[in-house]
């Protein structure tokens, strides 16, 4: 298993704050699928983040934020 870092930016339909971060996953190697990537950076940080943001009287849906990965590489840290 290899580990890798992406630097992505998140949006938001509705909520008008950007998210800027960084993402490490591992995966068995070969090609990094984008949409596979977006996908889990998605479920596993956004949706979190932006419900954070957003409090409990507004849901969250993954299908309202758009991801895009501006860098990936391997990750030795």
């Amino acid at each position: 298993m290899t580990f890798y870092i992406a630097q992505f930016k998140a949006h938001h339909r509705v909520v008008q704050v950007e998210q800027h971060s960084i993402f490490i996953w591992k995966q068995e190697g070969g090609d990094i699928d984008p949409a596979l990537l977006e996908d889990k950076i998605k479920r596993e940080s956004s949706v979190h983040f932006f419900q954070m943001l957003a409090g409990e009287q507004y849901p969250i849906s993954k299908e309202d934020i758009s991801i895009a990965v501006s860098k990936t590489e391997p990750y030795s840290g």
